[in-house]
């Protein structure tokens, strides 16, 4: 074959050529496309079966904490931990200890929420221990049980809201947002 010859050879397949690559590029893209679409519709189905998942898993450390803030509330506390004959010292470890021991049950919780609420969780929990060591300070290791009691009942009273209703208040708004 002559140059002249080649010339025309390739002359005749610049066009099939340009026209092959045209429609790689094309339905190359097209096939990328097509699969960033399938990997964004089963990402978005991931997320839809991980929500379905965790909203329960939420919902029960929601309640859970709510609880927690409900028995270590400081009259529910009381109520619940005194007993007859019990000296101001004997219960007042026993409040202490309660109250600690609520929140070991319940510490896996804080993954479910926001830091903000668990803070608030947190928070109460002090303020609670807070109350009622300043209610033992004033009854003394002497003092009966019941001294105690009625000690810690007239310190949560005089403050115009209990740290765990106001905790109680920011789980509640956060699972409002939830739905």
């Amino acid at each position: 074959m002559t140059g002249d010859q080649w010339f025309q050879v390739l002359l005749a397949l610049l066009p099939s050529v340009v026209v092959f690559l045209t429609s790689f590029y094309l339905i190359r893209n097209m096939l990328s496309a097509r699969a960033q679409e399938r990997n964004a519709d089963w990402l978005a189905q991931i997320k839809k079966d991980d929500h379905k998942h965790a909203l329960p898993l939420r919902l029960q450390a929601y309640e859970r904490l709510t609880l927690f803030l409900e028995r270590i509330s400081p009259g529910a506390l009381v109520l619940r931990v005194h007993k007859s004959n019990m000296t101001s010292q004997g219960l007042h470890g026993e409040l202490l200890a309660t109250v600690r021991e609520e929140l070991e049950h319940n510490v896996t919780q804080q993954i479910y929420i926001s830091e903000r609420a668990w803070s608030q969780v947190k928070m109460a929990k002090e303020e609670t221990l807070r109350i009622i060591n300043i209610a033992y300070e004033q009854t003394g290791p002497t003092a009966t049980g019941t001294a105690l009691s009625q000690r810690v009942f007239e310190t949560a009273a005089r403050l115009s809201h209990l740290p765990t209703q106001e905790a109680i208040l920011t789980l509640k708004e956060e699972v409002r947002k939830l739905f």
